[in-house]
């Protein structure tokens, strides 16, 4: 039987959102009790907690998340550490040295060590973040998406979203907010961020797992 392991953080009204956005409500709409059926109503941002971002979340004219054949949001994966790169800055040079690791994969998911943080202010200060080298060279790769254990594949902060964009004009999807990383550095498996399917999404959250023979 496969190993499933989940990379999700849970949704709740207490977790981290990126600034200047608002926590998601948990409403209990229904209750068994009053109804006879539980129902919650949920009201949040379409870039919560473990999420998926589409290339037309900032650019212009491309394709939104359910404008993408699910096939997109499936496939091989690898996790890359990178968690000692030095002043926060991964470089180039710090997946050349995994390139064998990522040949054949679909998504490449960056061990950045900073879910650590999650729950804490840190998580929004100095995290990790790909030079435009490094950004440049998972594109070069061919991967249907990249992905972090971090808030952002670009400093929080005001545009330019450079990362963001370059990938996103790569055809690419940003997985950001993942959890649970760190068993899996070093290994290949099965990746799964199915999102919503609601009209024009340009991002979603989603249940993130890796799947293991």
């Amino acid at each position: 039987m496969p190993h499933v392991i989940d990379l999700t953080h849970r949704i709740g009204p207490s977790m981290p959102v990126y600034p200047g956005t608002e926590p998601p409500v948990l409403e209990q709409a229904n209750t068994v009790e009053r109804n006879g059926f539980a129902e919650t109503l949920l009201r949040m941002y379409s870039h919560t907690g473990t999420h998926i971002d589409a290339p037309g979340h900032m650019v212009g004219g491309a394709p939104f998340l359910d404008q993408l054949p699910v096939d997109r949001f499936v496939g091989r994966a690898c996790v890359v550490d990178v968690s000692g790169v030095k002043d926060g800055r991964i470089g180039a040079e710090a997946l050349e040295a995994h390139q064998d690791l990522v040949a054949g994969c679909d998504f490449v998911l960056l061990h950045t060590g900073w879910s650590r943080y999650w729950g804490d202010r840190r998580y929004f200060g100095a995290f990790p973040v790909l030079s435009a080298g490094a950004a440049g060279w998972i594109i070069a790769r061919g991967v249907k998406g990249v992905g972090f254990d971090a808030i952002s594949a670009d400093p929080v902060g005001p545009p330019p979203y450079a990362n963001h964009i370059a990938f996103f004009e790569a055809g690419m999807i940003v997985i950001e907010n993942l959890a649970g990383l760190e068993p899996l550095v070093g290994r290949r498996f099965l990746f799964s961020c199915l999102p919503l399917a609601y009209e024009k999404a340009d991002g979603s959250p989603v249940r993130a797992v890796a799947i293991l023979e």
